[in-house]
Order: structure tokens, then C-alpha cells, then sequence
């Protein structure tokens, strides 16, 4: 079987790895992660101009595919680079959405502007009490006459803060629908923050938000098919981010062994600490097999897709914790600093440890 990126494929990761290099270096990063701004939006314009907004989409929708492996190739460099615009929750998860779900007229009014770097989106899913239970939504949606009137707390929503349009997991008739809303509707409070990892996320409140059902994306009660599908593609995404930051962050870890002398000598020189570092290769070798099944899996389409993207969350949640610890703890005292890029790394891997469910919650389904 080959494993081998096309040649499209190789073109657009060299694409990514060459702006990471040459503009996103880690200084660079950090002015953004510790100014007001959630991200720097002239990287964000510069994203659309490459054309990795079009990445996550089929060319039906105006994209550039759309497969699992064509996800997981930009994602693995993000982690690497540490980047912080919002790819995955914009164009990933909110546009995955619309596109799965959207009409004709509603991909037009949403999709073109995200992909032209015009619009940002944001999924509301989360709430306080849900867990990692995508059925379990207590934001309610009633119906008045040609609107539905919403009610509701969402939690930790990703560009929650930055989002123009939001997507809304609420319920509705009979099941979970999904209503697509104007951020500064009437009703809507957002309080928005920075995540540990320099991301940024908001609390989102509705207070008898009136949305037109003309915004119902699919058909009402019968969006958690749709959810859990998307939901699978991002868990994808967050797992080709940790192999990306699981690669850079062991790299780091050999050059700083290499430079760092004790006793008179190069601690690279220790058997000891050898060892760890063969461990922590060996874990992101593993986490890279399994990413790859995944992904593959998710393009072929069929049945298999959410159990091998628990295998993959459990298994690359559990190395992302082994290196992201084991980088920390060679590095020594310096390794927890703010100026140390391996301490922002080691940050990232334990926030993606519990995005989209923890690694025992992913062990618990793939078991089913």
C-alpha cells in the first residue's frame, strides 16, 4: 500500500512549511498570543491567498478536495509551527458544517466569504453540562412563526469571540438541528478569552435570540449524524496538530541535549537520557502510523471511520502526554518558562489531550 503524499499534496505542505519558516517564527507567534487580538489577521488573509481555506472543502462546494489526508497534511506543519489562526475552528469544524449540511444558497451566503478570508465562523456545541456528549444539548430552540426563538449557554467555543457568523447546536422538534446566526443578534452575549495553549475561546449566552428558519441548516431534529461526522474530521485535525508539535517538540529536546553540558559534558552523552529520547521517537512513530489509518479510513468513507479516529485520538492523546513530559523534564527548570518554545509545545499537547474527548472517553468508545 503507498503512504506517499501526491503530488499536490507535497506541494501544498511544502507551501505551509515554508511560511512557518520564513513568517511565523516562535517571537513572531508570541506577540500575537500575548497581544488583545484573538489572531493575526493578515495571516489569516495570507491563509486564503495560499488557498488552505479551500483545503477543508470538496470542489462541489469550491475547494480543493477536502479528504481526511489533505486535512492532516496541513495540520501536522500547524503543530509544528504552533499556529494559532483558526483553521480548525473556522473552516474545519463551522464550515464542515455548512458544507454537510447548508443549501445551495446557504454554502453561497457563508462558504465564499470563509474561503476568501472575508468571514470567520465558530460552532457552539459545548455546554456545562454535556462532557464530550454531542446529543446532550440543553439549548433550546422554539419555534414562533418563521423564526426560532433560542435559549441557551455554549461553553468553550472556539473563535467564539472572533466568529461573525455563528453555528449553533440546539434542541429543536424532536432531536439536535443546527441554526446558523449573526454573532451580534439581539440576545447574544459573548465573553471571550485566551485559552492556555494561546488560542482563544468565549462563553456564548442566547436570551430569546429570534433567528429566521430560512438560517435552519438540514432538517430540523436530524443534525447529529451530521455533528458527529464533523466532530470526527476535527478530532482528525487536533490529532495531525499534536504529531506536528510531538516531532518538533522531540527535535528540540535532541538539540538542547546536544548543547547543554554538565559535569563537563554534553548531556546528549547520557545513556539515560538516550533512552527517554528513544522512547519519545518511538511514541511519535507510533502516533504517525496510527494518524495515517485514521485519516485514511475517514477518506474511504465507511463504518470503520469513528472507531479508527478513537483509536487514534486514544492512542496519540496518550504519547502527546509521554513527550510533551518527557521534553519538559530534559529541558529542567527551563523547559516551563514562557520564553522557551518547548514549554508552549508541552501546553498545546495537554490542551489537545481533551479536545473533542479525552483519551479515556476515545479508549471507551473505540472499546463501544
Amino acid at each position: 500500500m503507498d503512504f506517499s503524499f501526491s503530488e499536490e499534496q507535497q506541494l501544498l505542505r511544502d507551501s505551509v512549511i515554508r511560511f512557518i519558516r520564513q513568517d511565523y517564527g516562535f517571537d513572531i507567534r508570541q506577540k500575537t498570543v500575548t497581544s488583545s487580538a484573538p489572531f493575526n489577521r493578515d495571516y489569516w488573509q495570507t491563509f486564503a491567498e495560499l488557498g488552505w481555506l479551500l483545503v477543508p472543502f470538496g470542489e462541489d462546494d469550491g475547494g480543493l478536495g477536502g479528504s481526511a489526508v489533505d486535512i492532516m497534511v496541513v495540520m501536522e506543519e500547524f503543530g509544528k509551527g504552533m499556529v494559532v489562526e483558526p483553521l480548525l475552528a473556522s473552516a474545519i469544524l463551522a464550515g464542515g458544517l455548512i458544507a454537510e449540511t447548508g443549501s445551495a444558497a446557504q454554502k453561497n451566503d457563508w462558504l465564499q466569504p470563509l474561503m476568501d478570508g472575508q468571514l470567520q465562523l465558530a460552532f457552539a456545541f459545548a455546554e456545562p453540562q454535556s462532557r464530550f456528549d454531542l446529543a446532550n444539548v440543553a439549548t433550546r430552540a422554539e419555534a414562533d412563526g418563521e423564526h426560532f426563538v433560542v435559549r441557551g449557554h455554549k461553553t468553550v467555543v472556539l473563535n467564539g469571540g472572533a466568529a461573525d457568523t455563528l453555528v449553533v447546536s440546539v434542541r429543536s422538534g424532536t432531536g439536535v438541528s443546527l441554526l446558523a446566526m449573526d454573532s451580534n443578534t439581539p440576545g447574544i452575549t459573548r465573553n471571550s478569552y485566551k485559552t492556555v495553549d494561546g488560542h482563544n475561546a468565549a462563553e456564548i449566552y442566547f436570551d430569546a435570540v429570534r433567528v429566521p428558519r430560512a438560517n435552519l441548516l438540514g432538517v430540523e431534529g436530524k443534525a447529529l449524524p451530521a455533528i458527529e461526522k464533523i466532530i470526527d474530521r476535527a478530532t482528525l485535525a487536533i490529532c495531525a496538530e499534536a504529531v506536528g508539535a510531538m516531532e518538533s517538540a522531540l527535535q528540540k529536546t535532541v538539540e538542547y541535549t546536544k548543547t547543554r553540558k554538565q559535569f563537563g559534558t554534553t548531556i546528549s552523552s547520557f545513556q539515560a537520557l538516550q533512552h527517554r529520547m528513544a522512547d519519545m521517537f518511538i511514541e511519535c512513530q507510533q502516533a504517525r502510523s496510527i494518524l495515517m489509518m485514521a485519516a485514511m479510513q475517514l477518506d474511504a468513507g465507511n463504518g470503520v471511520a469513528p472507531r479508527a479516529v478513537s483509536a487514534a485520538k486514544s492512542r496519540i492523546g496518550k504519547a502527546a502526554r509521554k513527550v510533551g513530559q518527557e521534553a519538559v523534564q530534559i529541558h529542567g527548570g527551563i523547559g516551563v518558562t514562557d520564553e522557551l518554545d518547548v514549554a508552549h509545545l508541552f501546553k498545546r499537547l495537554t490542551s489537545i489531550q481533551y479536545l473533542f474527548g479525552s483519551t479515556d472517553y476515545h479508549t471507551q468508545r473505540f472499546i463501544g
